[in-house]
């Protein structure tokens, strides 16, 4: 018995043919995926900010040598035990002039309420080089701990005195020629001067007559003149140089932290000189973080990427975050998971709120955010 008939020809079905609107749709899909191909190697004019390494300044860092060491050591004063955590935020770019970020990278980082993309001028300037960049964030890491140093010292009763120090002089500015990195500034027209502050004021007040500068070069004494310069852009004169402030601290005080810029962390510095220098512990063996600049009296001052510092926070076991009032507008609304934010305005605001959490004190009494 034959299954098939040889003799019959099998003819397939025809083809459907694809409607038009089909075929535009498969060639709509097939350009986007096209598209979304190209776009994920293409450079982009944005980096990503996100949340960097947390470091206890009550704790201990590895150095550049690989040694494991005290974040804060204190000699020629009492020191204490300390418990918890004071922590000290950072902010990573992932990004660069040289290797910038997808548009699939930003696609991603978009979704991500830990990061933030940015334009790519506001951390790199066109005109900077990253060398000058990283050589200016650290100039400002190692003025943020003299200035931390300063302010915790001068809390706990030690006197420290000051001298404002020339660190660099523009070039073709005022000062050119006539100052030289390391002059220490004793007055400006007569008059001693205390801080960089009154030595703006001074230059403002000569209205751009030459002004004399009573100067310490290598321990001797001299007086110069120069005539400042107008600036438009600032609305001031300006003689172009940078200072800086050098303590003479009666207590040896060295902070150890490798590969971190910027000026940010000096609140923080602050109050783990003093947790290491007090008996009872500030924090009451909590887990607390925070950030803010901070001078030598004691002003807290904002900070960039705050959002991405207060994930960085949580992330890392933070119960209570220490937030400056003048970044308030953005961490409202912006506080993730549980953590507990208050606003400060100067130590004296940090401290207070760390007594609170040491003593079991109404929280709801402190300052916040809203």
């Amino acid at each position: 018995m034959a299954l098939f008939d040889e003799n019959v020809t099998v003819v397939p079905a025809p083809r459907r043919r694809r409607s038009r609107g089909t075929q535009v749709g498969l060639w709509a899909l097939v350009v986007a995926l096209v598209t979304l191909l190209a776009l994920t190697f293409l450079p982009t004019s944005y980096v990503i900010e996100q949340p960097g390494p947390v470091y206890n300044t009550l704790g201990t860092v590895q150095t550049s040598d690989g040694e494991t060491v005290p974040l804060i050591e204190v000699a020629g004063a009492p020191t204490y035990e300390t418990s918890g955590a004071l922590d000290l935020l950072t902010v990573q770019v992932a990004g660069s002039p040289e290797r910038r970020p997808s548009w699939f990278e930003l696609a991603m980082a978009w979704f991500d309420p830990s990061r933030a993309i940015v334009p790519i001028e506001s951390v790199f300037p066109s005109g900077v080089t990253s060398e000058e960049r990283s050589e200016v964030n650290a100039a400002l890491m190692v003025d943020s701990q003299a200035e931390a140093t300063a302010a915790a010292l001068t809390e706990l009763g030690y006197d420290v005195g000051t001298a404002e120090t020339v660190y660099s002089v523009g070039e073709g500015s005022a000062a050119d020629g006539v100052l030289v990195a390391g002059d220490v500034i004793v007055a400006v027209g007569g008059q001693d001067v205390a801080d960089v502050q009154q030595i703006r004021d001074l230059v403002q007040d000569a209205d751009g007559a030459a002004v004399a500068i009573d100067i310490l070069r290598d321990g001797t004494p001299m007086t110069v003149s120069l005539t400042p310069a107008f600036d438009s852009e600032s609305d001031a004169w300006l003689i172009g140089v940078t200072l800086t402030t050098e303590y003479d601290f009666p207590v040896d005080v060295t902070i150890q932290l490798d590969n971190v810029g910027g000026p940010s962390a000096g609140m923080m510095f602050a109050l783990g000189i003093m947790d290491v220098m007090t008996p009872d512990q500030l924090n009451g063996g909590a887990e607390v973080a925070g950030t803010g600049t901070i001078t030598a009296d004691g002003v807290v001052g904002a900070i960039g990427g705050i959002r991405q510092k207060l994930w960085g926070a949580l992330n890392a076991g933070a119960e209570y975050f220490l937030a400056p009032d003048s970044n308030c507008d953005e961490v409202a609304g912006n506080v993730p998971g549980d953590l507990q934010v208050f606003a400060v305005a100067t130590l004296d605001d940090a401290l207070a709120a760390l007594d609170a959490i040491r003593t079991d004190a109404d929280l709801s009494a402190l300052p916040t955010c809203g």
